[in-house]
């Protein structure tokens, strides 16, 4: 069960692009993890987000065409798969347009934000993430 797609809207910059004249291949991550927190900080109750931060565990990339300065209509699109204690898997596609830029498969692993220990996800804040249908 995932939730519905969040789409986050990437504009590219001057200081994304690398000596080959595209997009540098790191600032794909730094997408991910802004769509991901997007996500976050839109669906989770608001004391959630306050009392608890996000750090990325583990990323699988896959680059399939590169982007460009004056690239109009890129987007990532985020899903959440799944949540398991204090761990969320995310699927994330970035695209130009309908062009797969590229795939990402991730997992995040939610902190208390002071005590910086994992915090799990009760069902009280994975419900506002995978509502029930009627």
């Amino acid at each position: 069960m995932s939730t519905l797609a969040h789409l986050f809207p990437i504009k590219i910059l001057p200081e994304d692009i690398d000596f080959m004249g595209h997009v540098n291949k790191s600032r794909y991550l730094n997408w991910v993890q802004e769509a991901v927190l997007e996500h976050w900080r839109k669906l989770a109750p608001p004391a959630a987000v306050a009392s608890r931060a996000w750090v990325a565990l583990k990323h699988e990339i896959t680059y399939r065409k590169p982007a460009f300065l004056n690239d109009a209509d890129v987007f990532a699109t985020t899903v959440l798969e799944s949540i398991h204690g204090a761990r969320a898997f995310y699927e994330t596609v970035i695209k130009r347009g309908e062009e797969v830029l590229a795939e990402v498969k991730s997992s995040w692993c939610c902190i208390d934000a002071q005590t910086l220990r994992p915090a799990r996800i009760g069902s009280e804040i994975t419900a506002y993430f995978f509502p029930k249908s009627d």
